[in-house]
C-alpha cells in the first residue's frame, strides 16, 4: 500500500482568530471529505516571531524547518493570505522565500484570500498566482476570495462563499497525485546542500 496523500495549508494571517484561518479550515475540511489525506496546517500567527528572524534557510528554528519540509513534500498545497495594501502579507512572502525554488514543480496549489471588500478579489490572479508560477506549481484556475461581509465574525456565513469553496475543491482534487519517491529524495538532497552553503 502506498503512502497517504499529504495536503499542506498555509494561513498567512498574523492574527488569531482570523477569517483567513477560518477559510483555510473550511477548505481543508472539504478536501478531506473527498480525498483520503493527512493534513498539515501552518499558521503564520503562531510562528511569526521565529519566522521573521529565519534567514538564511540553514539557520531557521526547528519548528519553522518542519513547516518548510511539509510545504516541500506536499501533494496539494492550499495557500491563503489576507490582503494588505493590495497584496499578501510580508511574512507569507518570507515563508515562501525560504522554500526551495524546485520544491513545488507540478504541485497543484489551491489559492485563497480574504479582504475587506470585493475590490481586492484580483489579488489571487495578480499577486498569488505569479508567486507560485515562479515555483512552476500548478495553480488551479478556480481560487477562493472571500470578503468581510461573507463572514459572521470569523466564520464563513455566505452560501455563495460555500459554493465557491466546493467548486474550488471539485476542480483541484482530480489533480492531486502522490509525489514520486525518487524526485522527493533528490529534492531533499538539494535542500540539504543549499542549507549547508
Amino acid at each position: 500500500m502506498g503512502r497517504r496523500l499529504k495536503v499542506v495549508a498555509v494561513s498567512g494571517s498574523l492574527q488569531r482568530p482570523s477569517r483567513t484561518l477560518a477559510l483555510v479550515e473550511q477548505l481543508l475540511d472539504g478536501i478531506t471529505r473527498v480525498l483520503p489525506a493527512d493534513t498539515h496546517l501552518i499558521e503564520l500567527a503562531a510562528i511569526a516571531p521565529r519566522l521573521a528572524l529565519a534567514e538564511p534557510r540553514g539557520h531557521v528554528p526547528d519548528d519553522v524547518r518542519a513547516h518548510l519540509d511539509a510545504i516541500e513534500s506536499a501533494d496539494l498545497l492550499v495557500a491563503a493570505s489576507p490582503v494588505y495594501r493590495a497584496s499578501y502579507t510580508g511574512l507569507f512572502k518570507h515563508l515562501f522565500d525560504l522554500v526551495h525554488h524546485e520544491a513545488l514543480i507540478d504541485v497543484p496549489v489551491l489559492l485563497a484570500a480574504t479582504g475587506g471588500s470585493d475590490r481586492h478579489a484580483l489579488v489571487i490572479d495578480l499577486q498569488l498566482r505569479p508567486l507560485f508560477s515562479f515555483f512552476q506549481a500548478l495553480t488551479r484556475p478556480v481560487g477562493v476570495y472571500a470578503s468581510e461581509r461573507e463572514f459572521d465574525g470569523h466564520a464563513p456565513a455566505s452560501d455563495a462563499l460555500r459554493e465557491r469553496i466546493a467548486l474550488a475543491i471539485e476542480r483541484a482534487v482530480p489533480w492531486v497525485r502522490p509525489r514520486e519517491a525518487s524526485s522527493a529524495s533528490a529534492l531533499q538532497h538539494k535542500v540539504a546542500q543549499a542549507s549547508a552553503a
